[in-house]
């Protein structure tokens, strides 16, 4: 079934794969350009991850098991990893509290993505947050597509969304621009930056890969309606990914940061 849904992702896939953002991104500037947008998708990452959590697992009290144990193992596994992994420095962080903390020693702005944080811990509805922000239309759209999917409730596409078109589909390539850029720029301090591509590609490749694609499986239940479902949230999130790698690139392109 994963086979046949990633033959017909192909050329989305390879838009991604391919995507002119990468060889754009040869400077300090244009790698802070892309860490103030991506950092949006670290971060809505984890609410694709936290829906699945309370879909698959027990999250409420009194406790009584919930579904399938291989699920269960599947995503509290994942979880773990996700939301309180080692950082560079030997402590516990989430990959998103990593990220910020690249963000910072690169030099990257964190105003927007702590801004719009703010808003999430005071309750404001997340649409109308996304709907009122001054958030690049690149952004708004991808924070959209994925809340809608939380929103619609069904696992089996909240899965879709979260396995396929996420971090994973960042090419290795990217280490190399990063390593690139430090070479050119040795004052700029990456390597914490580095470090979560770094974290990433290996958890990815080893573990959460394989693992979120067994999901998916399970979720289908052979089912052809739920498998049809998965490959159209499939695709429309490596759309939602290519959108959001335009719109860096434009920003790179219209700015003076070309």
């Amino acid at each position: 079934m994963i086979q046949e849904i990633n033959t017909a992702l192909e050329p989305q896939t390879k838009e991604l794969l391919n995507h002119s953002l990468y060889s754009k991104i040869s400077t300090p500037e244009h790698l802070r350009c892309f860490m103030e947008h991506h950092v949006f998708a670290v971060w809505d990452f984890m609410s694709l991850l936290k829906a699945l959590q309370e879909k698959l697992t027990a999250t409420t009290t009194p406790w009584v098991p919930v579904g399938n144990p291989e699920l269960r193992y599947l995503i509290n596994e994942i979880v773990l990893a996700e939301e309180t992994d080692m950082n560079l420095d030997g402590k516990r962080q989430s990959h998103f509290e990593m990220y910020l903390d690249a963000m910072e020693n690169s030099g990257a702005s964190k105003i927007k993505i702590e801004e719009f944080v703010a808003q999430v811990i005071h309750g404001t509805d997340i649409f109308l947050i996304i709907a009122t922000s001054d958030l690049p239309k690149s952004i708004k759209q991808f924070l959209k597509f994925t809340f809608e999917i939380v929103a619609e409730g069904k696992p089996h596409k909240i899965a879709a969304a979260f396995t396929f078109g996420r971090e994973g589909l960042i090419p290795d390539m990217f280490t190399s621009i990063i390593k690139n850029i430090q070479q050119k720029f040795p004052e700029e301090d990456l390597k914490h930056f580095k470090y979560y591509f770094d974290r990433h590609i290996e958890l990815d490749a080893d573990e959460h890969g394989p693992m979120a694609f067994k999901m998916v499986e399970e979720l289908c239940e052979n089912d052809p309606i739920k498998k049809s479902e998965v490959k159209e949230v499939a695709k429309e999130a490596l759309e939602s990914r290519i959108a959001l790698w335009d719109g860096i690139l434009d920003e790179i392109e219209t700015s003076v940061l070309v």
